[in-house]
């Protein structure tokens, strides 16, 4: 079977709420999601999930390819973009055919990639991620209510700019938590809001009123020294990867001993968090993939011996995709269709006008320019601080 081309097609997500986190919010609740379709001449069709706006470049490196050699493929993408680099929108594209290529090659099986990969059990552990900046606080406890009633015990709160209102937040996601644990998790995530000369009095601050499971990219991503300071600041785990690019940019933050949970995110593709995750194996550590749009990385997760727990951000799935898994006993439960189990409604998706506003360059999903750069941290009145009981 030989890989003949590709098509592309664009739905969105519906959250039916606001997303977004400190650095801005998505009020419409709708956000893109590309579909990246790789075509052989078996009939076959692999489904990738993800931005990939340098196909046109990257496609040649595996057109005409045997599917089944994913992770050599992976290798001759990098290796086909080498001179210019494959940061970005360029590595998102080969994370995107990646996920396809693995689709496609657990189909070719006959075995759902789970399986194919060799885990052992279908349930991938996670937690809970609304994405829940922009709700009050009325909607921030309907949201993890729903996440508590499939059985979450833990779950990530945004912030950064206003710790009086953080706090808050989270004790009343810590009440709605409590349901199935008497000490559930909680992640704290500031999505790299803060400056190193800041960061580590104000996680002492938050520190003081809650007991956080791990604090996430309190400073940039790249900062080693940074994370290393915090490590050895504070007893809360620190949890950063989620946007890096590229194995070799985890090197340096490992091997100085700033990270605790190393993250990966899900539009990277299978072979990238399989091979953090050997990475970080290899250092004792545990690894915590994001899992969004389809919870494609959970396959994946399965399989590896040190997987922690699977970012989860929202119950429903995109329009025009279904997909062959469940949430349940606080966690994803993949299922037994071949490959990712993902089928796409094509019909569905040609009806859909696709509004999304995550890439838009204007924001509002855009850092703006003064992050990690404030002397003072001014409260955001981007949602009122009051706070509803989980009762």
């Amino acid at each position: 079977m030989k890989i003949t081309g590709y098509r592309s097609l664009l739905t969105e997500h519906r959250w039916g709420r606001p997303v977004g986190d400190v650095n801005g919010v998505v009020r419409s609740g709708v956000t893109e999601v590309p579909v990246v379709l790789v075509e052989t001449d078996g009939g076959l069709t692999g489904v990738g999930l993800g931005a990939h706006d340098a196909i046109d470049r990257v496609f040649p490196a595996i057109e005409g390819e045997d599917p089944r050699a994913v992770s050599a493929l992976y290798d001759r993408m990098l290796s086909w973009v080498f001179k210019a680099g494959h940061a970005g929108s360029t590595f998102a594209t080969i994370g995107a055919l990646d996920t396809a290529l693995w689709d496609l090659k657990a189909k070719m099986a006959g075995e759902p990639l789970w399986r194919l990969l060799g885990a052992r059990d279908r349930f991938v552990a996670g937690y809970a991620s609304g994405l829940e900046y922009g709700l009050d606080g009325d909607g921030l406890v309907e949201l993890y209510s729903r996440f508590a009633e499939r059985g979450f015990t833990g779950a990530k709160v945004k912030g950064g700019l206003d710790l009086r209102r953080d706090v808050a937040r989270l004790g009343a996601v810590r009440e709605v938590m409590s349901r199935h644990s008497d000490e559930p998790a909680l992640m704290y995530d500031v999505n790299e809001s803060w400056g190193r000369h800041q960061a580590r009095r104000l996680l002492a601050r938050v520190e003081a009123q809650v007991e956080l499971t791990w604090i996430e990219e309190p400073v940039r991503r790249w900062d080693v020294e940074g994370h290393l300071a915090m490590a050895r600041s504070t007893s809360t785990a620190i949890a950063t990867g989620e946007n890096l690019t590229g194995l070799e940019q985890f090197r340096p933050l490992v091997a100085a001993g700033a990270v605790d949970v190393v993250q990966t995110g899900s539009v990277w593709g299978p072979t990238h968090f399989l091979r953090v995750a050997a990475f970080a194996h290899a250092h004792d550590l545990p690894v915590s993939p994001v899992a969004y749009n389809g919870n494609l990385l959970a396959h994946a997760a399965a399989a590896v011996p040190n997987h922690l727990v699977s970012e989860v951000q929202d119950l429903s799935f995109p329009v025009g995709l279904r997909v062959d898994q469940s949430f349940e006993d606080g966690g994803i439960v993949l299922g037994d269709e071949p490959g990712l189990g993902v089928v796409v409604d094509e019909a569905e998706i040609a009806a859909t006008v696709a509004a999304g506003s995550w890439a838009t360059p204007a924001g509002p999903h855009v850092r703006p320019r003064e992050s990690g750069l404030r002397l003072a941290i001014p409260r955001d009145s981007a949602a009122p601080l009051r706070i509803a009981s989980a009762g």
